[in-house]
């Protein structure tokens, strides 16, 4: 009689990679009589890492880098023997492009949070007025205690809406690509809660807890990570880890029937995959079609998600005739812009241009401005040109560009983002045993966050299968 448990995993991006890697380590390790199969609607694994390399750049159409400090991607970087190829960044100024200038972050802010008075008061960032507001939250009480409250609305309260509009929002709201106002602090960053909670001034709060930076006078470095060969090298080891015939590409998973015994999973290609345990790593919007016969997945049915442009443009660096010292900047939204930000790549990366070009990197979509992302390529590159030479004169068309749209890529983890998941997770515990949620529509869209998240499953589905 075979014994052996099928576990499988829907959707191959780095969630969905990162569990049938682990998952494949735990299983051979310890010996289980477990088999994997990930299934992957498209035809290649990476989700939205996607390296190009043409002429001798290295452009990267999704995530470029990750926070050296998120440990899950150095730790399985080092697992699939690409911990030599992490590269850290150039460091350098960057900038907040506000009322169409720019203007340097001022020192000692976290996350546009000013921890130094000085850099902050001598700052043109903000009026005197401005200035005045943002100090209320030495006086001000702590907040009360809430389950959850909008971003913008905690920091409105705090410092006012000249600081929030002018630095927080436009450094905090890009990573998800949402509206400040709309998203949930506690599912973003609750440790500016509990810091709020526990010393009453976040700026005090901030100024006990960050760590302390060296006196020493050592070249500063990067805090962010990129990987010397493009961020796909990463997804190439992983997949050259896996077992061969581990991998299905090209076939969608139309619906999850559970049974008596397990569950059966419906494919595009008219297969059954017959399974004791799934990992769903789709996005939240699939859920409700994928398991239509229970509506407590209806919860993530209105959750919004919105969709960017990565236009990423090579130049001569002759072309660019007002340079800038720096690595790039965000735009705050009271600009007439249609970017959000611009990455200077050739000076934050320069592993990825040629010498003596130049690499930018820009982004649209506002979650006010979706319909930029439908336009043409020359639209899109007409927009983009038009909004750099507002801050930067450059003389030539680009050599080429490459303009990449992610359509509903961007879960927006809207307020009472966390009570919904761990409803929708609560129902699956007692309905739908040895199913599991994970990836960027759930506990975190960084690379990092759903490498953690698809080990995290892993631990998960052993427990439960073990169990049984």
């Amino acid at each position: 009689m075979d014994n052996t448990k099928e576990i499988v995993i829907v959707g191959g991006g780095i969630t969905g990679l990162s569990a049938a890697y682990y998952l494949q380590k735990e299983i051979r390790e310890q010996g289980l009589p477990f088999k994997v199969k990930l299934v992957e609607a498209s035809s290649q694994l990476g989700g939205k890492i996607s390296t190009l390399k043409k002429d001798g750049f290295t452009i990267e159409r999704g995530p470029d880098s990750f926070l050296s400090k998120k440990t899950p991607a150095v730790k399985l970087a080092e697992e699939v023997g690409l911990d030599d190829q992490l590269v850290r960044n150039g460091t350098g100024q960057a900038y907040i492009l506000v009322n169409n200038k720019l203007h340097k972050i001022p020192r000692g802010s976290h996350m546009g949070i000013p921890t130094k008075a000085r850099p902050f008061l001598f700052s043109n960032l903000f009026s005197f007025k401005g200035k005045m507001r943002a100090g209320f939250d030495f006086v001000l009480p702590k907040g009360k205690k809430v389950q959850d409250q909008s971003l913008g609305g905690f920091f409105r309260h705090r410092f006012g809406n000249e600081v929030v509009e002018n630095v927080i929002d436009p450094l905090l709201s890009g990573i998800y690509s949402g509206d400040i106002d709309n998203m949930s602090l506690m599912a973003t960053y609750p440790n500016f809660y509990r810091i709020q909670q526990e010393h009453k001034s976040l700026i005090k709060g901030l100024q006990k807890t960050l760590p302390k930076r060296s006196g020493s006078k050592k070249k500063k470095t990067g805090v962010f990570y990129a990987f010397q060969d493009g961020f796909e090298s990463l997804v190439k080891h992983v997949e050259m880890k896996l077992d061969k015939d581990m991998v299905d590409l090209n076939v969608a998973v139309d619906h999850v029937e559970k049974k008596d015994h397990g569950y059966h999973l419906l494919l595009s290609n008219g297969e059954v995959y017959k399974a004791d345990a799934v990992i769903m790593t789709t996005p939240h919007f699939t859920l409700p079609k994928v398991f239509s016969q229970f509506d407590f997945f209806q919860e993530f049915a209105d959750v919004p998600a919105t969709s960017v442009a990565n236009v990423a443009m090579a130049f001569d660096q002759s072309a660019i005739k007002r340079d800038i010292d720096g690595t790039g900047f965000v735009v705050s939204r009271n600009s007439d812009y249609r970017i959000t930000a611009c990455t200077w790549t050739h000076k934050k990366w320069p592993h990825t241009t040629p010498e003596g070009s130049a690499l930018l990197r820009c982004y649209v979509g506002r979650p006010n401005d979706q319909e930029v992302v439908d336009l043409s390529d020359e639209e899109i590159q007409e927009i983009v040109l038009n909004d750099l030479n507002k801050t930067m004169n450059i003389t030539e068309a680009p050599k080429f560009s490459v303009i990449t749209r992610w359509k509903n890529a961007r879960p927006q983890y809207t307020v009472g983002h966390n009570e919904r998941v761990e409803k929708v997770r609560g129902k699956m515990a007692d309905v739908l045993p040895g199913v599991y949620l994970a990836g960027s529509s759930f506990e975190g869209v960084g690379v990092p966050d759903c490498i953690e998240q698809g080990e995290k499953a892993v631990g998960y589905v052993l427990d439960f299968l073990n169990e049984k």
